[in-house]
């Protein structure tokens, strides 16, 4: 399936975003979606979109095109145990956190020992991101709840030779430009 109407808005405000970054390479998971998204963003830069199967969604097994309501119908200890203990517990017929983080991480790896120094962007899901996100914070992937992904969120990482570093998390200023961002002083 692909973008709805909201997820092409939702894409050309990321080309907007992006469109005077000095972006070296765009990637995406290999899914339909994510590669739409990838190329509207990836357009005015006049580049291909590098699909990458290792940034795919978690296969959620038997529970895949479920709603959550469905599941806890049918699956509830599973589902109930799945939601406590993300990081290790594999979904019937599917992955854990855990392997995803694992399948994906090496891909970023990859992606980072070509492009070292330059900027690059790619384009995931909900759950590989937040999967992606416990690795460069050194969590275990039993956080993956607690950290927000909403749908054409941007998320910044620096990967410096010592360490990644978060510059910017789940942020979608960028779809709401006219709410101003509050700030306090302390």
């Amino acid at each position: 399936m692909g973008l709805s109407e909201k997820g092409k808005w939702q894409a050309y405000r990321l080309q907007e975003r992006f469109a005077q970054e000095p972006i070296s390479a765009f990637y995406a998971s290999d899914l339909r979606r994510a590669l739409e998204t990838a190329a509207i963003i990836a357009a005015p830069h006049g580049q291909a979109v590098r699909p990458v199967p290792a940034l795919r969604e978690i296969n959620f097994g038997l529970w895949e095109g479920l709603t959550h309501r469905e599941i806890a119908a049918t699956h509830p200890e599973a589902l109930k145990q799945w939601l406590l203990g993300a990081g290790e517990v594999t979904v019937p017929g599917g992955e854990s956190f855990a392997q995803v983080r694992e399948r994906a991480w090496q891909a970023v790896q990859a992606i980072i020992a070509e492009h070292r120094g330059q900027k690059v962007l790619a384009v995931s899901h909900g759950g590989t991101i937040r999967s992606l996100l416990c690795a460069v914070l050194n969590l275990d992937t039993a956080s993956v709840w607690r950290l927000a992904q909403d749908n054409a969120a941007v998320n910044i990482v620096d990967f410096y030779p010592e360490l990644p570093v978060v510059v910017l998390l789940n942020d979608t200023s960028h779809l709401y430009p006219s709410h101003k961002a509050a700030s306090i002083k302390l």
